[in-house]
């Protein structure tokens, strides 16, 4: 797709509540500034590591025009809207680009464990997006959606819709995945991305990815490994990427979305970790362990406010 190519490290925000699970946009706009102040290349907010899921729609505009407002194009911002309906996803996506957004990502359609898109529907879902909208899209080929989408059928979307021009390949064996869809697709795809909190980033930039959407955790460090890896110095990011590798791995074992904003609170830059109910807080042995990681490492999520 014609126009400004992403590439790097592009960290999912979380969404901030205080203690009784309402919005708190001052916290926020503070871990904004400090995912911007890390270096990233841009930011996704309103993902699944967002709790998009437990957000009502009125929620998602406030939180849209308070980080666009904030961020002031300092980076550019992809904004997550997954729907199971078209109809609502291509409003959403339009509403996005209406906002600023530089980049909508989506996830195929799916509700529950039953109810999802076949190939003919997937393929109409994204032509409906596309037709509303005309900044890019990138595809979430994530395990949650349970919809499969084989290299072959991305490719062939890639190839017909030229807004499909970036994908998050998060699931087993991405790798693999990432570089059959390169080798099918070639030149129709922008950005081969991973995700799943960079947790198999080496071998996926080996593979072909030129970024990465991890979690807000470690965006300094993730942009060094992948500016290391595109100046050609690959044993520097992989030394790098190493020594960082049990605080990645603790996250994605242990933690999920709830590790980044556990290190935001224990840093000072948000005020409460809370994550909306039914998701249950980190027991405090788990934290510890996460705390333990980050602090022999200096991470800068520890010290950027202090």
């Amino acid at each position: 797709m014609p126009g400004q190519v992403y590439t790097g490290v592009f960290p999912i925000a979380p969404t901030t509540f205080d203690d009784h699970g309402e919005l708190d946009l001052e916290s926020q706009l503070r871990a904004i500034d400090y995912t911007i102040d890390a270096g990233v290349n841009g930011i996704c907010i309103l993902a699944n590591y967002s709790e998009q899921f437990a957000l009502t729609d009125d929620e998602r505009e406030r939180l849209t025009v308070a980080i666009m407002d904030h961020v002031a194009g300092r980076v550019p911002i992809i904004i997550t809207t997954s729907h199971f309906s078209s109809k609502i996803a291509a409003e959403r996506s339009r509403r996005a680009q209406q906002a600023g957004a530089k980049m909508v990502m989506l996830m195929p359609p799916y509700h529950g464990a039953t109810i999802r898109s076949d190939e003919p529907g997937t393929g109409e879902f994204f032509r409906a997006v596309a037709d509303a909208i005309d900044v890019p899209i990138m595809v979430q080929d994530a395990p949650v959606s349970g919809v499969p989408l084989s290299a072959s059928l991305l490719a062939t979307l890639a190839r017909e819709i030229p807004q499909l021009a970036y994908f998050k390949i998060e699931v087993p064996s991405a790798a693999a995945k990432l570089r059959a869809l390169i080798e099918l697709a070639g030149d129709h795809i922008d950005g081969p991305f991973d995700g799943e909190e960079s947790i198999t980033l080496i071998p996926d930039l080996d593979a072909g990815a030129t970024g990465t959407m991890p979690s807000a955790l470690l965006p300094d460090v993730l942009r060094r490994v992948c500016d290391l890896y595109r100046e050609g110095r690959r044993d520097g990011a992989v030394a790098l990427y190493e020594h960082w590798l049990p605080l990645i791995n603790y996250e994605n074992r242990q933690c999920g979305l709830r590790a980044t904003k556990a290190m935001l609170q224990e840093g000072g830059i948000i005020k409460s970790d809370h994550a909306r109910h039914p998701t249950p807080p980190l027991h405090p042995a788990t934290r510890a362990g996460l705390l333990e990681l980050a602090q022999k490492r200096d991470a800068l999520i520890l010290r950027w406010a202090r």
